[in-house]
């Protein structure tokens, strides 16, 4: 069979991609890259008299050079996080450390630095369009900050670097995988889960039955783990739950440390990516990695996320008071201990609104909720929708696949929704990017993107969100159309590829749908009846919205604070080991005593599953909270699902990737600066 990694397709074989051919193809593609880089730089060696330079012989052709290298890279990755086997996990580690050496070394070429600093004095870069202007000024930005002004030694420890944190980010991924897949609690009785949702019941029966064990199976796949910890009565059990959590890829309930332990990662990594900083010039990791996003530096981040912390501090201190009172009066806890804030935070809901978020669940049926995503999107944008069955495609029987047209009928793109937990599959919830959509490239026709999930599972053929999930699905999708609609002519700054404490912006301005009782209209019918979502549910949905928003935002904040501060003033030789600290960090943001062996920074994903991904820009979802939240009051004023606003923010956000600043597309679309209190008013705290 002919290696389906070897040629870039926009009907991308996921189905067909074994271990070997993986083994077989990275180091052609490799090769093959490498010699277009060697190339590049070959003109950079050259004298000026020997060398014209232009903008396809540097720039164009570097964006060239790794494109199918990419793209394979794209899709082995993304069946490594999903559907991996032992024999796949192996060859793609295998793969990986020559890979990142590869990417390293790109601005690290002295050959390519100076053909490309050589083209940018031309004529033809001074005359170059906007889009290909800033593509030329991030990418020699972006050498500069990734070593090309180092001496050989320098650019030689910083490939080194480079090398070591993909190894050591990927372990960490895998462990947690591991991890969670791990673990499993059997209860034997019924009657020990007590309050559990029914549909939760059943799920555990169900995963109990797959397992071939009697009783009743719980887990750490999030529609388990987190009806478990809201609803059970159990307090013992509900302790159990969380504890392994908790301490997923740091130890097992007995405080032994397990084979995937992520602890030792943790200060190997932060070692590493404090000394590439400092060896590139920075202070600090966030400095290093903040320079090219919207808050530049580590000390503007940290000074956005304490300020918003002073807004919802007395708020989150009261909503603390009133639920420990609650828990005194009607159970006779004196404490709340973190497996008990869920738990009590969902009765006291229940009791001041008269709200219960499993009552919504027949009204969100998955199906249903995709229908409305796409309702939502048509009526904004245009886009129309329709599935399409490729087992070449597919990587398991429960992916769906759609492909995509605009308001014309011309098709731009597909894309593959995952939406279960499985073993093997890691955690939580994304989008990954394929392919980008380039007019002008007619190799590049058509984007291709996937949602990855991990939702409440089907039930009689059925599954039955929470409105939290809801919001996921919107959330993603979001990511999704930034992807699809883009229509910038540079890869590279295509679609998702801007700044992380703008690229959420697209994602959570779609969850404010969520709330709109007329696009709720749309979708949110009983899966048996038909019936609408009543309207008094509604109401209780919305009064319910501000409860314990601070909690929220806090909690938010709490991750943001603890990866800001290992990324600036964190010192092992005065704050002890990453764990402790992290711990101590969270203390202050939570609203019980964490437990000693608390480490959930062995298992925080976000910023340490790659070498830098969500590191140091954690507070990123917050900086977007302020964005999304000032960016959509313009839909609310126009009604909501106001196509003249869609198009609006579809031609000047989600068309534009990264063809200008951010701080400019945001101004041009909303007229002014952001309000940084929108996003608290929203929720009632402002």
């Amino acid at each position: 069979m002919e290696n389906p990694l070897l040629e870039v397709k926009t009907q991308v074989p996921f189905a067909q991609v074994k271990a070997e051919h993986v083994t077989e193809a990275i180091p052609q593609l490799l090769r093959e890259a490498q010699a277009r880089i060697d190339a590049i730089a070959r003109g950079g060696n050259a004298t000026a008299a020997q060398t014209e330079y232009g903008y396809e012989a540097t720039l164009g052709a570097l964006e060239r050079a790794t494109e199918t290298l990419d793209y394979a890279m794209s899709v082995a990755s993304h069946l490594e996080a999903v559907s991996a086997t032992p024999e796949f996990r192996n060859a793609f580690n295998a793969v990986q450390p020559e890979v990142a050496s590869f990417y390293s070394g790109i601005p690290l070429n002295a050959g390519l630095y100076r053909a490309l600093t050589a083209f940018a004095a031309t004529d033809e870069a001074k005359a170059l369009d906007a889009p290909r202007a800033r593509f030329l000024a991030n990418t020699l930005a972006d050498f500069r900050r990734n070593g090309a002004a180092l001496p050989e030694e320098g650019k030689k420890r910083a490939e080194a670097i480079d090398v070591k944190l993909t190894e050591l980010t990927l372990k960490f991924a895998q462990n947690v995988v591991d991890a969670s897949s791990g673990f499993e609690l059997i209860v034997a009785d019924e009657a020990a889960l007590a309050g559990l949702p029914k549909s939760a019941i059943r799920a555990a029966r169900t995963s109990a039955e797959e397992k071939g064990k009697e009783g009743y199976r719980l887990t750490l796949d999030a529609p388990c783990y987190g009806p478990a910890l809201t609803y059970l009565d159990d307090r013992a059990l509900r302790e159990r739950m969380y504890r392994a959590h908790a301490t997923r890829a740091a130890t097992d309930l007995t405080g032994t440390a397990g084979a995937g332990d992520n602890r030792p990662l943790l200060g190997h990594i932060l070692d590493l990516r404090r000394e590439k900083a400092a060896l590139l010039g920075f202070a600090t990791f966030a400095d290093l990695v903040l320079e090219n996003r919207m808050a530049k530096s580590g000390t503007t981040a940290r000074e956005f996320v304490g300020r918003v912390r002073t807004h919802v501090d007395a708020a989150f201190r009261r909503e603390n008071e009133e639920l420990a009172a609650f828990a005194k009066e009607t159970a006779g806890i004196s404490e709340i201990l973190p497996w008990d804030v869920a738990y009590f935070a969902e009765k006291r809901r229940k009791a001041l609104y008269e709200f219960d978020e499993e009552s919504l669940r027949p009204y969100f049926e998955l199906g249903n909720v995709v229908r409305g995503v796409f309702d939502v999107t048509q009526r904004l944008y245009g886009l129309t929708f329709e599935r399409k069955d490729d087992p070449v495609s597919v990587w398991h029987p429960s992916v769906e696949q759609y492909r995509v047209k605009d308001a014309t009928g011309t098709d731009i793109g597909s894309f593959f929704l995952d939406l279960f937990p499985r073993e093997g599959k890691r955690d939580g919830a994304w989008m990954h990017g394929v392919l980008d959509r380039i007019p002008g490239d007619p190799a590049m026709t058509e984007s291709v993107g996937l949602i990855v999930g991990n939702m409440t599972k089907p039930q009689d053929g059925k599954s039955l969100l929470t409105h939290r999930e809801v919001q996921t699905v919107f959330h993603e999708f979001g990511h999704l159309l930034h992807h699809l609609l883009s229509t910038v002519e540079v890869r590279s700054l295509a679609g998702t590829k801007v700044a992380w404490d703008f690229v959420e912006l697209p994602s959570q301005i779609m969850e404010n749908f969520c709330w709109d009782e007329a696009t709720l209209a749309l979708f949110a019918h009983h899966h048996e009846t038909g019936e609408p979502l009543p309207k008094e549910l509604f109401e209780r949905l919305q009064r319910a919205r501000g409860y314990r928003a601070a909690n929220a935002l806090v909690r938010q904040l709490g991750f943001s604070t603890m990866d800001l501060e290992l990324h600036t003033t964190f010192d092992p030789s005065k704050h002890g080991g990453v764990v402790p600290r992290a711990r101590a960090i969270m203390q202050e943001f939570s609203p019980a005593p964490l437990p000693d062996d608390y480490a959930m920074i062995a298992s925080f994903l976000h910023l340490f599953s790659s070498p830098v991904g969500y590191a140091a820009g954690y507070y990123s979802y917050q900086w977007a909270e302020v964005l999304d939240a000032d960016a959509y009051a313009m839909f609310a004023e126009h009604g909501g699902l106001s196509r003249e606003v869609g198009e609006k923010f579809r031609s000047l956000i989600l068309a534009r990737g990264d063809s200008e600043d951010p701080a400019i597309l945001f101004r041009t679309f909303r007229g002014r600066d952001p309000d940084e209190t929108a996003a608290l008013r929203r929720v009632g705290l402002a």
